[in-house]
């Protein structure tokens, strides 16, 4: 796509607080902090990240370009940037509510959990990717905690969220910034070899294999061996925790876990796979295996994310808000959706795969929209990030 995109106007405002209520601070950053607010003429709850310019000095038009594309992205799993205002110091991205927790929360919490649910999920996130590469983007730091449910609803649909690192792709061109979340993150990108869509499918494949038993397929505390683990494919189905798993699942993995980019399947082919779109995920209640190890090697404590949406969910019990969100549309009087809190100085991870016995992750934010921030040289480290600018 042309570098040049016509986005939307950013709106003046002499004061944000004349538009809307700030209700509490939901997550800071070095040079941003995300509020929950209420638009005062349609009481609509929403996530309002806000910028301070002097983070954006001499990048102006990069960001720009960056929300212009964000801007465009409609979908209904993916978090939506509504509005953008500028006043004074601030730049005020007006996001929508997601209120419904994070993945591993609710899965935990669930009593009975099967493969169907998982295929159900990974057929949500793999629509949402699809339509993201049909434009020409690619996301780059799919995981887990990455996708939130849109409400507190039991039959909820999921969110993929933080953009901080999608990437646009030029006609003809390949990508090859070094970035994403290590234990997530493709051979390809490890290798530092040019890269294309593909990432993401392989990301997706990883967040299916957890999803089906709660623990990730790549682990060591040393990064140079976990890296060569990525590097080489070498991932296993371990007994017991798959052995009630079927082998359409497993043969879906393989496919999307797969070394070579150009036989790794697309999201449009893994939609079209029966453990997908026929009836070979099976039913049977897993809960109690992927459970116990998602508690074990997703902590939330080692996940160090900037923004914990179970903040979100514990305003609005405490606004005794609806959860009936389903199906509104834009003009609904309660928020939709939510975006985790990024902004300010890049940092560099020191370990590993977040997790107990996985390491630890420094806790590291990154300015949004800037993909050029994350050309970082491989050698044993890697960026993640906990970025969400817009969906």
């Amino acid at each position: 796509m042309p570098g040049a995109v016509e986005g939307p106007k950013w709106k003046q405002a002499e004061d944000i607080r004349d538009i809307y209520d700030f209700r509490d601070v939901l997550g800071t950053g070095a040079f941003s902090e995300v509020i929950l607010a209420e638009d005062k003429r349609t009481q609509k709850l929403v996530a309002i990240k806000c910028i301070a310019k002097k983070a954006l000095e001499g990048k102006e038009g990069s960001m720009e370009n960056e929300i212009a594309v964000l801007h465009k992205i409609k979908h209904p799993n993916i978090v939506a940037l509504d509005d953008i205002y500028e006043s004074g110091g601030h730049l005020y991205l007006i996001m929508q509510l997601v209120s419904g927790g994070e993945l591993f929360d609710r899965i935990v919490e669930k009593g009975f959990y099967t493969e169907r649910d998982a295929s159900r999920l990974i057929f949500q996130v793999l629509d949402a990717v699809k339509y993201l590469h049909d434009l020409g983007i690619v996301h780059r730091d799919l995981k887990p905690e990455n996708l939130l449910y849109y409400s507190l609803d039991e039959d909820s649909k999921i969110m993929i969220s933080d953009f901080g690192l999608s990437k646009m792709e030029d006609p003809g061109s390949v990508l090859s910034t070094a970035c994403g979340t290590p234990g997530y993150v493709a051979p390809e990108v490890l290798a530092q070899k040019p890269y294309s869509k593909a990432v993401d499918c392989w990301s997706i494949g990883v967040i299916a294999y957890i999803l089906l038993c709660g623990y990730p397929p790549f682990y060591d505390e040393n990064d140079a061996k976990l890296f060569e683990q990525i590097l080489k494919a070498e991932y296993e189905f371990d007994s017991p925790y798959w052995d009630d798993i079927s082998d359409s699942a497993k043969d879906f993995i393989r496919h999307l876990m797969e070394k070579d980019p150009e036989k790794r399947f697309t999201c449009e082919q893994a939609l079209q796979h029966p453990w997908i779109a026929g009836d070979t995920a099976l039913d049977k209640n897993i809960h109690q295996s992927v459970s116990e190890q998602i508690k074990k090697n997703f902590a939330k404590s080692k996940w160090k994310q900037a923004f914990n949406a179970t903040a979100v969910v514990r305003h609005m019990r405490k606004l005794q808000l609806g959860t009936s969100q389903e199906g509104q549309g834009q003009t609904a009087s309660h928020g939709e959706l939510l975006t985790p809190v990024a902004g300010g100085e890049e940092q560099i991870l020191q370990n590993g795969m977040g997790g107990p016995q996985r390491g630890t992750w420094a806790e590291v934010e990154a300015l949004p929209l800037q993909p050029a921030l994350f050309s970082l040289p491989m050698q044993g480290r890697q960026l993640a990030v906990a970025v969400e600018t817009a969906a």
